[in-house]
């Protein structure tokens, strides 16, 4: 399911939006925020989004606000969000040039809205988006973000100032990253913290050790510890 962040602080413009945006289908997620406050908690909630449409102006009181476009920095100052597509709603074109080059939107579309050009854009967007394709995380290094397949990742570890992610082919020292930020990115489905220096992908867990609290992966022959305090939750994983 494709997840859509609208930050629009016009109640009825926002429930047009939200209108236009559901006859998408049912594969589409739509949470409106009407402020910054109510985007921020979104946006720190811990649920994916695979576009925002945010209003630039937030005061119908100053011509001149463009606290859209600060709430868009937040948003690529999330990791897994930097190449995200962020679609700038308003009435002020000038703010259209420092929009693009501070935030990289996507595009621009101007009030008010027609549901024909909102929906085409919209559509754009979401089939090139990870919703449509393989699972995927992005991860930086010397500058450089990588994008890596889900199903390619057997498991993380943490190590000095990073995190090591052991892939099926190849292992990637990514520094600066810890285990917490990692599973931030990761589908919550399908990958599990089984130690404070570990996560693995269940996919390829040959066998659980509850026991002997440990984990053997398929392809690595070493063994993996579960932690005492997330032995728990594996336990309630495997009973599910």
């Amino acid at each position: 399911m494709a997840g859509i962040l609208v930050l629009e602080d016009d109640m009825v413009s926002r429930g047009a939006l939200v209108s236009m945006l559901g006859k998408l289908g049912e594969e589409v997620r739509i949470d409106a925020a009407a402020d910054l406050k109510e985007a921020e908690e979104l946006l720190d909630s811990g649920k994916n989004y695979d576009l925002f449409l945010l209003d630039v102006n937030l005061d119908r009181e100053d011509r001149e606000d463009a606290s859209g476009i600060l709430f868009a920095e937040k948003i690529r100052a999330v990791m897994k969000y930097e190449l995200t597509p962020i679609v700038m709603l308003t009435s002020v074109s000038t703010l259209e040039i420092e929009a693009y080059r501070k935030i990289h939107c996507y595009q621009y579309i101007l009030k008010p809205y027609e549901e024909a050009e909102v929906c085409s854009v919209v559509r754009k967007v979401l089939a090139h988006t990870r919703s449509y394709e393989k699972p995927y995380i992005i991860v930086k290094k010397n500058g450089i973000n990588y994008k890596i397949l889900c199903e390619d990742i057997v498991f993380c570890k943490a190590i000095p100032r990073g995190v090591c992610i052991y892939l099926k082919e190849e292992q990637m020292d990514i520094p600066y990253l810890t285990i917490r930020q990692l599973l931030d990115k990761l589908p919550a489905d399908g990958f599990i913290q089984c130690h404070r220096m570990f996560v693995v992908n269940q996919e390829y867990v040959k066998y659980y050790d509850l026991v002997n609290q440990m984990i053997q992966m398929e392809g690595y022959p070493d063994k993996i510890d579960i932690g005492v305090t997330y032995k728990a939750e594996v336990r309630r994983l495997l009973n599910e």
